[in-house]
């Protein structure tokens, strides 16, 4: 009877004792996730509802002078000729970094791989645009892009093609152009060193055996690079196009938009309304804008590349 009590009295405290370890298991989860959630919450989704707060306000960034007005600043944002010039801008920017920086970055990506000699200079080489300061880089560019001191006329003028020099920067019709150069010329190793650290993950007992079977080098590429990269590509792309449609620094050094806004980009457009012209609301609107279309444009790839995982 004793050892019957016993084992029942030893059930009960096992019983007590399995929730307070959950308990605790709980709070030391909470405690390493707490600060960093906190951080998250305070500085990515509270301005977000904060944004779109402020957005439903006339203000010039003084709180006693602020009226609100619902969606009139939406209404108006519809009608702006200036706004949907930017959202075409930065929609033909996510179309040229997607297919001009993620094969060049691939491309690299290969010949880095390869057996080369001197291949860790050509590595640094390729890396420095993306450690280059923005400001710099622009600055550099327009240096480059000068009408009369740049590198790029001079070198037409020593070809004698005289007749296709031109202010890259201050023509409507090439400063776009000129400025997506300069953007797939600084990013493009980032997407390199993505490539590359995936390319390094992949067994080198598949490519073995593939060359047994006597599959070429192209054919090792499209059979068994391409398909085990497509992850790599899927985030790639998710984050040049997020990139792209909040793109702004070095497009404002180059240019500020200019001329005739042939350059306008979304993030630049919302800077001169909050701080040229004081519209924080409409400002705020333009911003809220951005993240709606960038939420939507990387659900769309996201649940296009799930759909077409099932269906293969």
């Amino acid at each position: 009877m004793n050892s019957l009590a016993e084992k029942r009295t030893g059930q009960v405290e096992l019983q007590k004792a399995v929730p307070s370890r959950k308990h605790k298991h709980t709070a030391f989860i909470i405690g390493f996730i707490g600060p960093a959630l906190l951080i998250y919450l305070t500085y990515v989704i509270f301005p977000i509802f904060s944004t779109f707060y402020y957005s439903m306000f006339h203000w010039s960034g003084i709180e006693s002078n602020k009226t609100f007005i619902l969606f009139d600043n939406y209404i108006k944002l519809m009608a702006d000729s200036v706004f949907w010039k930017t959202v075409l801008n930065n929609l033909l920017l996510v179309v040229a970094s997607i297919f001009t920086q993620l094969p060049l970055g691939l491309a690299m990506a290969l010949l880095l791989m390869a057996p080369i000699k001197g291949i860790r200079l050509f590595r640094t080489v390729y890396f420095m645009p993306l450690l280059m300061s923005t400001v710099a880089l622009g600055i550099l560019w327009t240096f480059i892009y000068d009408p009369t001191m740049g590198i790029i006329n001079q070198a037409l003028e020593l070809l004698g093609l005289q007749s296709w020099q031109m202010g890259w920067l201050g023509d409507s019709k090439t400063a776009f152009l000129a400025v997506i150069v300069t953007i797939c010329w600084q990013f493009t190793p980032f997407y390199m060193i993505l490539f590359r650290a995936a390319i390094s993950g992949i067994p080198e007992e598949i490519y073995e055996s593939a060359k047994i079977d006597g599959a070429s080098g192209w054919k090792q590429f499209w059979r068994i690079t391409l398909p085990l990269l497509k992850p790599t590509i899927v985030t790639s792309s998710v984050l040049s196009v997020i990139g792209s449609l909040k793109y702004f620094d070095l497009i404002y050094v180059m240019t500020e938009g200019g001329p005739d806004s042939s350059t306008e980009l979304m993030a630049t457009y919302m800077y001169k309304q909050a701080f040229a012209k004081f519209n924080m609301g409409y400002a705020s609107t333009i911003s809220f804008t951005m993240f709606v279309i960038s939420l939507i444009v990387a659900i769309f790839i996201l649940t296009a590349d799930k759909n077409r995982a099932q269906a293969s």
